[in-house]
């Protein structure tokens, strides 16, 4: 007769199994989530899936994207940025619909020279209008190890988070006539190339080829938001395995709006928002009153 101490071990034996393989299916694999969009071989998946390198030479840079789109979710991404002398080169992890009036969340990784920082380039498009740039410094190496950086996206605002600290808000003003991202579904995108024409410093340092291939590593892609059916206008459900829905409306709490705080008043080294010169008629009408 097989023992009760048996039958019990063989049960949390079958349990971690299956634990540990939707754990693995939560974690997202690079094969199934993305396809790449350009690049040729410096484009590469590694570790079973779990890894994914883009690089960038003198002949071309690299970059992919989502399989899926989504109408609004959270969606996170972990960078380990190119060491040493970057100058010249952007890395990007954003989501974007396509064609004219297209809509766009942007994060940006624009290069520096040896031992300079790295600037987080931060923008909002919709229905084709961008120029809302936020810029940051971070408060760490971002090429020394692996970072998560977010956006959440839903219908009441965008969050851009650094590892859970959140960074920019952009609420939905459409009351006051400010367009907002919320009818066109977008895909996750990501890449690396060279934009020496602007990215360090307004162009004024150029890439060092000498240094190439750059490399920019990812893993750990999570999309937990609501899919588009294809061909239809409609959003199908979420392909979050613990159905975390928190991301639908979340904002800040007591605790995010004194860490946002503290990220703008010590690492923002450029708001539209405060940009008198850019506009000497006036504020955009979405900076007016607004806090973050």
């Amino acid at each position: 007769m097989i023992s009760l101490a048996f039958f019990k071990a063989s049960f949390l034996l079958q349990f971690t199994i299956i634990a540990s393989f939707l754990l693995a299916a939560y974690a997202g694999n690079f094969y199934q989530d993305v396809a790449q969009t350009f690049g040729d071989q410096r484009f590469k998946i590694l570790e079973g899936g779990q890894l994914l390198t883009l690089s960038l030479d003198k002949t071309s840079g690299s970059g992919f994207q989502s399989k899926n789109e989504y109408l609004f979710g959270r969606f996170d991404m972990q960078l380990k940025l190119i060491p040493g002398n970057s100058a010249g080169t952007v890395a990007t992890f954003y989501l974007s619909s396509q064609g004219q009036g297209h809509d766009e969340i942007d994060f940006e990784f624009l290069g520096n020279s040896s031992g300079q920082p790295y600037t987080v380039h931060t923008n909002v498009y919709a229905q084709g209008k961008g120029g809302r740039e936020q810029r940051f410094r971070l408060w760490f190496d971002p090429t020394t190890s692996f970072h998560t950086y977010s956006i959440v996206w839903n219908p009441q605002r965008i969050i851009f988070l650094v590892d859970s600290i959140p960074i920019r808000v952009f609420n939905n003003q459409e009351s006051n006539g400010v367009p907002y991202p919320k009818n066109q579904a977008m895909r996750v995108y990501c890449s690396l190339w060279n934009a020496d024409d602007w990215a360090t410093q307004g162009g004024l340092v150029k890439t060092d080829w000498t240094f190439a291939p750059f490399t920019v590593s990812y893993r750990n892609f999570n999309a937990n938001g609501c899919v588009k059916v294809p061909g239809s206008s409609a959003c199908g459900s979420t392909n979050s395995l613990n159905n975390d829905q928190a991301w639908q409306s979340q904002g800040l709490d007591a605790k995010g709006r004194n860490r946002i705080r503290w990220v703008q008043q010590k690492f923002m080294i450029y708001n539209y928002c405060s940009d008198a010169t850019r506009f000497p008629q006036g504020f955009p009408t979405e900076c007016r009153g607004s806090r973050f």
